[in-house]
């Protein structure tokens, strides 16, 4: 590991997002205690923690990539054995696993040993272990790895939850439209070093090549080409289907002058659509690595 470096604003959604074996659990482990630190600093809320994690960890919680709970005890004998273990005293451990396990949908497991659940109700009994205490920051890594479409939608929706709430939130994903659809700031970790870091907006800026804006048109415009080319010398302009003209520039777009270049030609103007690089793309030009190949290290949900 090198070159990790990076902060998480309080109460935000941060991603960490990278291969298998990119260093992301291992980055996780060390931030909350469970691998050493050999160099480097860890602050939380403007302490360093580096030397003694552990006096930090009970504003953490964490929900690891693969669960932690104990398979024999049942729903609500494990939240209650995790909220002893933050030293939560019995009445208050016992009122948060009730209404952990109201609000994740599990009242009706709550008495079923561990083992018997569905990966779904693991992740979520997982989740509520995790958050029992009521931590400042909750470490989540691969939350929805491994689960069903409809499952995954839940976990994020809980996820939204928490951060409406006010907890900061450090999540790893191997999906890149979950970690665009729910971050606000991201980071990208490759054998070791965070290669990139910003909002998704910045990291967007930063790897656009060029500008690009759909016109969705009426009329016939199959023969404008020489014609828009004379006007607009800088700008590239092609033809798609279903009405649509793509006008591509090294620089920003002024849209006025090309809306009123069609509507002089009778071409009305019915759409213009800025076109911007996705989150897939730009982590593809930033590492070099195809998401489906990542994605296939850990299986598709």
């Amino acid at each position: 590991m090198e070159g990790v470096n990076f902060h998480i604003n309080q109460g935000e959604i941060f991603g960490f997002l990278g291969p298998n074996g990119a260093g992301k659990t291992t980055t996780i482990n060390m931030l909350t205690g469970l691998s050493k630190i050999t160099s480097g600093t860890v602050k939380l809320l403007g302490e360093d923690y580096s030397r003694n994690v552990k006096k930090a960890q009970a504003m953490m919680g964490i929900v690891p990539d693969e669960s932690n709970l104990y398979e024999e005890l049942d729903g609500w004998e494990n939240l209650g054995f995790c909220g002893a273990l933050y030293g939560m005293d019995k009445n208050l451990r016992e009122e948060r696993a009730s209404q952990l396990l109201h609000e994740f949908g599990l009242e009706e497991a709550a008495r079923k040993p561990f083992k018997a659940y569905s990966k779904g109700m693991k992740r979520k009994l997982t989740i509520a272990a995790g958050i029992i205490h009521q931590p400042q920051i909750l470490f989540l890594d691969e939350p929805t790895t491994g689960i069903d479409v409809a499952f995954a939608r839940q976990i994020r929706n809980l996820i939204v939850d928490l951060h409406n709430k006010g907890t900061t939130i450090f999540l790893t994903t191997h999906y890149i439209e979950e970690a665009e659809r729910l971050c606000e700031r991201l980071a990208f970790i490759v054998q070791g070093k965070i290669v990139r870091e910003g909002t998704v907006e910045e990291l967007m800026q930063e790897t656009q090549g060029e500008n690009i804006v759909n016109f969705t048109l009426g009329g016939d415009f199959s023969e404008i080409d020489e014609d828009f080319r004379s006007y607009f010398p800088a700008y590239d302009i092609k033809m798609g289907r279903d009405n649509v003209v793509s006008i591509h520039s090294q620089s920003t777009f002024t849209l006025l002058p090309l809306v009123r270049f069609f509507e002089e030609r009778d071409l009305p103007v019915y759409e213009a659509k800025i076109i911007r690089p996705s989150l897939e793309e730009v982590f593809v030009k930033v590492t070099g690595i195809e998401l489906q190949k990542m994605q296939n290290q850990r299986g598709d949900r």
